[in-house]
């Protein structure tokens, strides 16, 4: 285990930015902490990077000791490459000389190689004689990249890597910085409040809200094993449906019986809510169940369908494009999830 954060907590005045934030990072993993702004998620890679103290638990790495209350151990200490939201490239240096910042008790042969290297990992070769103005925000990401990875830190941190980016390349750029990352075997977590991107990058993503920790999971286990409402919420889209506990592991629906995950527990009569994906609502022409189609989004390849059922629940469904539906007109649909989700009805 490289990262390890136990109950860690960060106040100010009488808020807790951080409460008691635990999660675990292997060696050669990339993590992710997401939420929405305000969450914490920042604040927790401060305090990781020794920009911010811990108020209670500690930080741990390869059983080394970052922070804990009363001990804060220097950024420079901690071996640790930061890419910062804005970059923080230095704009009278050039490229190579920006990759080239952290390698200053290095050797100047040796550093020259390492430069060279890092370049060509990001694929940037041809512009090391390139000043950051000269760049497209993509190129100077990659800078930023090559300069925090430069020195061989034991943890990257990415703050927002993204933000500025257009959707387009921020997609391009959120796989190829997960290539770079794995073809270094570099331990890294970032923060965002994109999920495509955390799923885009990630192995482990902990969703966070209020300061604390609601799971911390791979990004499939998020999407179709939320533990918790506001992650079932939070990732991905989806809507809740009333249902009510017929037997175990087994809801009854307006569409009939849905044999779902999490109930269990809940005695028969229970009344829940059940999370119904896109993907879990199939167009279906033969299918006897309607529903109304009141808007649609054209996405190209396929609509996004929002379906008033009999009940006046909506339901989304993703229906390939060839099925060009009017808004008003009803289709029949059919409910085949792989794995429904339930969370017993809040009063």
């Amino acid at each position: 285990m490289w990262l390890e954060l136990q109950d860690v907590v960060r106040t100010f005045g009488e808020r807790r930015a951080v409460d008691g934030l635990s999660l675990r990072l292997p060696q050669g993993s990339i993590g992710c902490l997401l939420g929405p702004s305000g969450c914490g998620k920042t604040t927790a890679l401060r305090c990781i990077a020794g920009f911010e103290p811990v108020d209670g638990g500690s930080i741990r790495a390869h059983e080394r000791v970052l922070a804990q209350p009363g001990f804060t151990m220097s950024p420079a200490e901690r071996r640790i490459g930061m890419v910062f939201q804005d970059y923080a490239l230095f704009p009278h240096l050039t490229v190579a000389q920006n990759v080239a910042f952290g390698l200053h008790k290095t050797a100047a042969a040796a550093r020259a190689r390492r430069v060279q290297d890092m370049l060509a990992t990001v694929g940037l070769s041809d512009y090391a004689d390139q000043y950051p103005h000269q760049l497209s925000g993509g190129q100077q990401q990659r800078v930023a990249l090559a300069r925090a990875l430069a020195p061989e830190p034991e943890l990257v941190l990415l703050d927002e890597p993204f933000s500025s980016l257009d959707v387009e390349l921020r997609q391009r750029l959120s796989a190829e910085v997960r290539t770079v990352l794995k073809s270094l075997n570099a331990t890294a977590l970032l923060v965002t409040h994109d999920q495509q991107e955390a799923f885009a990058v990630a192995d482990l993503v902990g969703v966070m809200r209020a300061g604390r920790l609601e799971q911390w999971d791979a990004p499939y286990d998020l999407y179709h094993r939320p533990a918790t409402r506001f992650v079932a919420d939070f990732i991905g889209q989806g809507v809740f449906i009333a249902g009510e506990v017929a037997a175990q592991n087994a809801v009854q629906t307006e569409f009939g019986v849905l044999r779902a995950n999490g109930q269990s527990q809940w005695s028969t009569g229970t009344r829940v809510d059940v999370l119904l994906r896109p993907d879990d609502v199939i167009h279906d022409d033969a299918s006897d169940f309607r529903a109304e189609v009141c808007h649609r989004a054209f996405r190209g390849a396929e609509f996004l369908y929002t379906l008033k059922l009999p009940s006046g629940a909506r339901l989304l469904s993703l229906v390939p494009s060839h099925h060009n539906h009017a808004v008003g007109e009803k289709i029949g649909i059919r409910i085949e999830p792989d794995h429904v989700v339930a969370f017993e009805k809040a009063e």
